[in-house]
């Protein structure tokens, strides 16, 4: 289908990322998730998961975004 825009791989399962009006394509969610995770305000982990947003920063978790000021962030598990 096409080369990761990553690593260049020429995959004949990769697929196609459509966000914020670009098409990315990738040849695994590895490479997706290098490319267009957002990272963790905190700590600079890519965030893979839900993680958490307050006022425009990032947050793989409420621990981090304790530990960054943002109080008002809380885990529910």
């Amino acid at each position: 289908m096409g080369h990761c825009e990553v690593c260049g791989n020429d995959y004949d399962m990769s697929f196609e990322v459509h966000a914020q009006g670009s098409v990315h394509t990738f040849d695994s969610f590895e490479c997706a998730i290098h490319s267009m995770a957002p990272i963790c305000d905190h700590c600079g982990v890519k965030i893979s998961g839900h993680g958490a947003q307050s006022n425009g920063q990032f947050f793989c978790c409420a621990h981090c975004a304790r530990a960054a000021g943002r109080t008002e962030i809380r885990d529910h598990a």
